[in-house]
């Protein structure tokens, strides 16, 4: 059904993941448009929104497809280790290693994003800058997942859960890329009573196909729209704990204007209780807060502003 779209990019017939991308941009892109109808008295949404759609429809679709009918690896520009956990792995680093000076530039690149790009840019912004205006996981869970924000666990026990979760994710991610690293420059994949190969097939098929594929998608309906990101994302636990400790940004309240609406914990997809930070005038200063502006959208008396200073 798609062979004609795969061969026009690519120029091979459609393979299973490249009709997934194509159902996955157009959920964003069909969705994407009930988000700008939605809130399109709200001009933070409206770009924020378009600026989603833009980096999946670009960079995560049609860029990597291309460089595939050129002959260089399959690369996504925007995306980070370790959410790309197999940016390390043996087989990509020889594909960009023999694919000159693009395939040097790319490893570069992502290293780059990595050391540097992440804790500055983090630092001024926040981890909004990815997480709500380029990530791919939460432009589908901003899109497709909006009807079900509301649907996320604002309970103290949840919130406990979560940073056990998202953390632990973090340091098996790390534990993994340093075990096949050493594999990589070493050529032995034993470690102790670790094998490299074994702990990363265990890491893609329990993170990256089952909680970040079945469940991160999958219970949309039943935990809210960002329940990877809140509770399995490396990535976001490394951006939030630079948020969290070292970033200038944060959502200020005015305490007074406060009438306890309760509108902001409702749509609040990470599960914080806004309300109560608002009552008390108290800025918010999360590590898990994507920065997507829907609290501030639908409070009716303007309490709550995103501010980078």
């Amino acid at each position: 059904m798609v062979d004609p779209v795969s061969k026009a990019l690519n120029g091979h017939e459609a393979s299973q993941w490249f009709l997934y991308g194509v159902l996955y941009t157009l959920a964003v892109l069909v969705m994407g448009l009930r988000m700008l109808a939605k809130y399109r008295h709200n001009r933070y949404q409206l770009i924020r929104t378009g600026s989603v759609m833009f980096f999946q429809t670009a960079f995560a679709f049609l860029i990597p497809e291309i460089l595939v009918r050129l002959n260089y690896p399959y690369y996504d520009f925007k995306n980070i280790w370790p959410l790309n956990y197999s940016f390390f792995f043996d087989w990509n680093l020889h594909n960009l290693l023999n694919s000159g000076g693009l395939g040097i530039f790319m490893l570069v690149w992502g290293i780059v994003l990595i050391v540097i790009a992440v804790p500055v840019i983090t630092y001024f912004f926040g981890k909004r800058w990815y997480c709500s205006w380029v990530c791919g996981c939460g432009g589908l869970a901003e899109t497709l997942g909006d009807p079900f924000r509301q649907l996320s666990n604002k309970k103290l026990s949840a919130w406990k859960v979560e940073r056990w979760l998202i953390h632990g994710v973090l340091v098996f991610a790390v534990v993994m890329t340093a075990l096949v690293l050493y594999t990589y420059f070493s050529g032995q994949s034993q470690v102790l009573f670790l094998n490299s190969y074994t702990v990363r097939g265990v890491y893609g098929f329990l993170i990256g196909s089952i909680f970040a594929g079945v469940v991160g998608t999958g219970f949309y309906p039943f935990m809210g729209s960002r329940v990877w990101c809140r509770f399995g994302c490396p990535l976001a636990a490394y951006l939030g704990l630079v948020q969290r400790f070292k970033s200038r940004f944060r959502i200020t309240t005015n305490g007074g204007q406060c009438i306890s609406c309760g509108n902001c914990s409702t749509y609040c997809e990470m599960g914080i209780d806004v309300r109560a930070y608002a009552q008390r005038g108290q800025d918010i200063v999360r590590a898990s807060c994507v920065g997507c502006g829907v609290c501030s959208a639908v409070c009716p008396r303007g309490v709550l502003k995103l501010e980078n200073g």
